[in-house]
């Protein structure tokens, strides 16, 4: 063989394998990277709810059934929806059971050393439940929090989007559970007080209070959807999905008949995931 052709050939093989080591990429990585494709990190921020507490037949926190971050197989989670299409994705759990708006500034900061691209946010509802109806978190005071709160994201993680998810409906969670004893002793053991407390009196100084209760998580509601949108492009605001989903006793646990069971994380994932639109921009 003459060396025209032996250079030809060697040539050739180049051209073949730079093509094979492009394949199915208009600019290949070097081959010591190991960043993946999409978001690589979802964080999750809030309180007892995105904790799980109370989802694992104990009262306290099982991170596994979490809406937002859960692994486990009962529960459609957003991480375990994400990962179908990014499977490189972690997750990583920082709320904490009792939180309230206050803490998250902080939660937010760990967020930002998570190097989060994709955050969750739910919080308020113990702003209103940590104590009797007057101890309920200001509106103002509540609104100054979460913007603090979402500025540290903003500034820390520019790029990163997120979830703000509306505060349940805890009224209904009264309407539909004051009539079961289970529920109702369960309760009156300090179960969120300035709603629950006296659960069966129809005496008007408690419809005042649940009512004023009612108002207050309307409020705090209101304030979440306005803190998103100041936020800029990068929140989503849930559009009151999980404020207006209904769910019945069969969706709490049977310890404290407040927190959500592995069903009740499952219908929290279920209605703000279609308005996260993760996998749409």
């Amino acid at each position: 063989m003459s060396r025209r052709w032996v250079t030809a050939l060697a040539c050739v093989a180049a051209l073949v394998a730079l093509a094979c080591d492009g394949a199915g990429s208009a600019s290949p990585r070097p081959s010591g990277s190991t960043r993946p494709d999409g978001p690589a990190m979802l964080s999750a921020l809030g309180d007892s709810i995105t904790t799980g507490f109370g989802s694992c037949l104990v009262l306290v926190s099982c991170e596994r059934n979490s809406w937002s971050t859960g692994t486990s197989l009962r529960v459609e989670s957003h991480y375990r929806r994400l990962r179908e299409r990014h499977p490189a994705l972690r997750a990583v759990n920082r709320a904490v059971p009792g939180a309230r708006a206050q803490a998250l500034a902080g939660q937010a900061a760990a967020a930002v050393r998570d190097r989060a691209d994709l955050v969750t946010v739910l919080i308020g509802a113990n702003d209103a439940c940590h104590g009797d109806i007057d101890a309920m978190t200001p509106v103002a005071t509540f609104r100054t929090q979460v913007d603090a709160g979402l500025r540290t994201l903003r500034v820390g993680r520019p790029k990163a989007r997120v979830l703000v998810v509306s505060v349940p409906d805890l009224y209904r969670l009264w309407q539909v559970g004051h009539t079961d004893q289970r529920a109702v002793r369960a309760w009156a053991h300090g179960v969120c007080p300035a709603l629950l407390a006296d659960a069966t009196s129809t005496a008007p100084a408690a419809v005042a209070r649940r009512a004023r209760f009612r108002e207050r998580i309307d409020d705090y509601n209101d304030q979440l959807r306005a803190a998103c949108r100041a936020y800029g492009s990068r929140c989503r605001w849930d559009g009151g999905a999980a404020h207006r989903a209904r769910f019945d006793l069969d969706q709490v646990n049977s310890l404290d008949w407040f927190h959500p069971n592995a069903s009740g994380q499952d219908r929290l994932a279920e209605v703000t995931w279609g308005v996260a639109r993760w996998v749409d921009d």
